[in-house]
């Protein structure tokens, strides 16, 4: 995760200020600099800085420790180290008394002063990290992941509660981006089976032996290029919860293998002869209409009945438009972490636009849309001006087609997916959600069709 760290450097010597401030930028930091005390509580009432490096004599009625319990005021967790030229016992005991975390002497060691930074800086990323982390276990567990006031959603979470300690296999059903795998993990973190292990598949990202492979494993030399054993998704998630997302993607050889396994529990690895039981719940996914496949033959019925013991259909996003504002809040505060933006919300403007739009990439795309503007926004709320792109359509000329006699699907899937990339810029996660589809098999389509990325 890649966040950009502010530091402000306090000293009325311009000399030892600017040393500091460019010894700071030469390690990759953002450094503000402050000629006095009355400067530096100003500009810490503006921004939270990650370190404050404060001169502890300093004309102007206001001396370092002053100027640091002024900021500490404003910001009780703030990272100060006191730097002097007057180094005795009495200042120092001063200085941490009154919580400064560091207390260095002049003239400064540039050395020192990386590996003091760096040594702060890294139990910062770990504290965040682990604030981030404490949130997402949180929210797993009282659906906080899952932002939602929609009563349709609410009804999901109460059933969702009802089901997380059976054995039951779940049918997840919805469009591309609705948060499936969100509710999936919500099943899994909600039961008697959080402790163990939740692993999920694409079905649709792989072709079927390598499928068959990564779902029930290998013996060694089973196959060309099998130099190892190697445990398969069924075996790893011994104990929790697998998660098959895109099942109506799988071949009708698969099928008949995992209705095997959803029957007796047990399988064989590719290539072997001893047969492995183990106790997983299965919870699978799909955008495909499943009975519409089953009459059409493409799907088996009697693995459709197995996996439809409990059916869950999330509403796409245009479905329950009041939790925009909400998601939008939730990715704004997430986002503002992981890219180092100082982002803290968006504007009634802003909302709008994102209010009057359908998404057809439901969550994901919006997620995306706000990961866009927060990119380029330059204040501190997101504007109409940093989402005036949701929505708009492509002008009319160069990206303007036809369909051509005689085209295949094929044909027309490759020109749309290449025509989306473009517009994207090659943003992958963006192309997937605005074509509906998830990134993995925008991936496998990448390479099937040979379309490189700008």
């Amino acid at each position: 995760m890649t966040t950009h760290w502010h530091i402000l450097v306090v000293d009325d010597e311009e000399v030892m200020r600017e040393s500091l401030a460019a010894w700071l930028r030469e390690d990759g930091y953002l450094v503000d600099t402050a000629e006095s005390g009355t400067v530096a509580i100003g500009m810490a009432k503006e921004r939270d800085y990650a370190i404050y490096f404060i001169d502890m004599k300093m004309p102007g009625g206001i001396d370092g420790i002053e100027t640091m319990m002024e900021i500490r005021k404003v910001h009780q967790e703030a990272s100060i180290i006191i730097v002097t030229a007057y180094a005795t016992v009495d200042t120092a005991i001063t200085a941490m008394k009154e919580g400064a975390q560091e207390y260095i002497v002049k003239p400064c060691n540039p050395e020192e002063i990386s590996l003091l930074v760096g040594r702060i800086i890294k139990v910062k990323n770990l504290q965040r990290e682990n604030s981030i982390l404490r949130k997402k276990l949180t929210k797993q567990y009282s659906f906080h992941d899952v932002v939602s006031k929609s009563p349709a959603m609410l009804g999901i979470f109460d059933l969702v509660r009802d089901v997380a300690s059976l054995r039951s296999t779940v049918l997840i059903r919805g469009e591309s981006g609705t948060g499936k795998e969100m509710i999936a993990r919500a099943v899994h973190f909600s039961g008697d089976r959080t402790g163990k292990p939740f692993v999920g598949v694409s079905c649709a990202a792989l072709a079927e032996t390598l499928l068959e492979s990564e779902l029930f494993g290998h013996e060694k030399g089973s196959f060309t290029g099998a130099a190892a054993q190697r445990k398969g998704k069924f075996e790893m998630a011994h104990g929790g919860t697998i998660f098959l997302d895109e099942i109506g993607d799988i071949s009708p050889k698969l099928q008949m293998d995992l209705l095997r396994v959803l029957q007796e529990r047990r399988f064989y690895r590719v290539g072997g002869t001893e047969e492995i039981e183990v106790d997983v719940r299965v919870i699978a996914a799909t955008h495909v209409d499943l009975e519409r496949a089953v009459r059409e033959g493409k799907f088996r019925d009697d693995l459709y009945y197995r996996l439809n013991v409990i059916s869950i259909t999330l509403p796409p996003l245009r479905d329950r438009r009041e939790d925009i504002p909400l998601l939008a809040e939730t990715f704004i505060e997430r986002l503002a972490h992981e890219l180092g933006k100082e982002i803290t919300g968006i504007t009634d403007g802003a909302l709008r636009i994102l209010m009057n739009y359908d998404w057809p990439g439901n969550v994901r795309e919006l997620e995306n849309a706000i990961e866009r503007a927060m990119v380029t926004a330059k204040s501190k709320l997101l504007t109409e001006e940093d989402c005036a792109f949701v929505g708009a359509k492509p002008a009319v000329g160069a990206d303007e087609w036809t369909i051509p006699p005689n085209m295949t699907l094929e044909e027309a899937e490759n020109r749309i997916i290449s025509a989306t990339l473009q517009r994207t810029r090659g943003n992958i996660t963006e192309t997937a959600g605005i074509l509906g589809i998830d990134r993995s098999t925008l991936y496998d389509r990448l390479k099937k069709y040979n379309i490189p990325r700008p």
